[in-house]
């Protein structure tokens, strides 16, 4: 029998192959702390906004996901999530491994780990294949990708 946090990470990516996103915030608790290697800190509503983010610029978007493991305290899935990043308009096969935390029957701590310099790779082609392990590149990433998520968050106030 599957345990309910397995049942919460399956309807959580079942949400996102639907682009869902708000179903995908609803498998959140509010003080949620999310990270990765983009979006390093984000807590509250600020998780639930890059997954709106996200899902409403999505292109060409499909996801797969398998190894979903959860107990009352801890889970883990893998997923690839492919799709066209908007800003080059190139292919991204990202894969990805993600542990959460629970309370309540909330998710209250997703971490998604990946390779930031593969990605870098696809996303920006020779400039992110030569510069992307930098932790220069690395960091004008990071900071596009939080204020475009800033910007993302002001627009829905």
């Amino acid at each position: 029998m599957q345990h309910p946090n397995a049942k919460l990470i399956e309807q959580f990516y079942t949400s996102f192959q639907a682009l869902d996103a708000e179903s995908m915030s609803a498998c959140y608790a509010e003080n949620i702390e999310f990270s990765d290697p983009v979006f390093t800190h984000l807590s509250g509503s600020q998780a639930g906004d890059m997954w709106r983010m996200l899902c409403s610029r999505a292109q060409d978007f499909s996801l797969k996901f398998d190894g979903i493991d959860a107990d009352d305290q801890r889970g883990r899935a893998h997923w690839v999530a492919t799709y066209v990043f908007s800003q080059t308009g190139r292919t991204i096969v990202n894969d990805i491994h993600a542990s959460f935390e629970f309370k309540d029957g909330k998710i209250v701590k997703h971490k998604d780990h990946f390779d930031l310099w593969k990605w870098a790779r696809q996303a920006l082609g020779i400039k992110g294949l030569l510069l992307g392990w930098s932790s220069f590149v690395q960091g004008k990433i990071q900071h596009q990708a939080q204020s475009s998520l800033t910007k993302f968050s002001n627009s829905r106030k």
